[in-house]
């Protein structure tokens, strides 16, 4: 077969899948080995800009916590953790925002622009977009979002761009604080009633086994609690699948837990056969 028969063949084939998410939203997670590596980065920006071309309306959420630890190193800030969990001291949310706001998400705007897209960046302060509360004093400036205010991403999503948003939130007091990333993106799938929500990590899927890495393509959210007290889901693969869980509930069609690792794996997940990772339904 000739390349450009091949070319036309995967394109008939993309051709249902295009029909199912014209005009929907797409949310996806981006954090990971993906946000390192730069062949990886420039695959997933490749991808968002692509869905955009195609008529959906792609939505990216992303972390930053290499560049966050990287940066308090350099800065000389202590870090401590209490039960697992980072202390948010004051100096430690400014640098979180530098990072977060000033570098990545700003780094993210500009290179979706220099490929062809149009992208606008945003912080969850931006428009009260994640409204929070403080989790607890003992934790600092870590916060948990009580609602998420769409209007400002629907406006941009009907003006034509791709939001790029930062997850850092806001008591509405001029407080700001930080936002585990993966609840940060099922909120917001949810608020935004999307079609998709994609959480890009480093690793293949959910596993029965992780020795073999024998992936579970469907799940049911049903049948989460019982693959956790199996201890299937364990560890910080808990806080990815119940974003997942929680956005599904709450009417989004499917999330997808996506290997990052593999370049074009949300093209080859949404616009293929060759479906990849763990789909969760309901």
């Amino acid at each position: 077969m000739s390349d450009v028969a091949k070319k036309v063949e995967t394109l008939m084939e993309a051709m249902p899948y295009l029909e199912k998410y014209q005009g929907k939203v797409i949310v996806i997670k981006y954090g990971g080995n993906a946000m390192i590596n730069d062949e990886l980065k420039d695959a997933v920006l490749h991808d968002v800009v692509m869905l955009k071309l195609l008529g959906l309306k792609p939505v990216l959420s992303h972390g930053g916590g290499p560049g966050i630890n990287k940066m308090l190193e350099k800065l000389n800030i202590p870090v401590q953790f209490i039960n697992g969990l980072r202390y948010t001291s004051e100096d430690i949310m400014r640098v979180v925002e530098m990072v977060l706001v000033g570098q990545v998400n700003t780094e993210l705007v500009g290179r979706i622009n220099q490929i062809g897209g149009k992208a606008v960046g945003l912080s969850g302060v931006s428009g009260d977009i994640y409204h929070c509360h403080k989790r607890s004093e003992e934790l600092g400036f870590v916060g948990d979002i009580d609602y998420v205010n769409a209007d400002a991403i629907n406006a941009m999503l009907d003006a034509g761009f791709i939001p790029v948003i930062a997850p850092v939130g806001t008591d509405g007091q001029g407080n700001t604080y930080n936002i585990n990333g993966d609840t940060a993106a099922g909120k917001l799938a949810s608020a935004l009633g999307a079609e998709k929500l994609v959480i890009l990590t480093d690793i293949e899927g959910l596993c029965n086994d992780i020795k073999v890495r024998d992936v579970i393509s469907y799940l049911n959210i049903q049948d989460v609690k019982a693959l956790k007290d199996k201890g299937t889901i364990a560890g910080g693969m808990i806080p990815k699948v119940d974003c997942c869980v929680e956005a599904v509930r709450s009417g989004v069609d499917s999330a997808i837990i996506l290997d990052g690792r593999v370049a074009h794996s949300i093209l080859i997940e949404l616009l293929s056969d060759e479906g990849i990772g763990t789909m969760l339904v309901n």
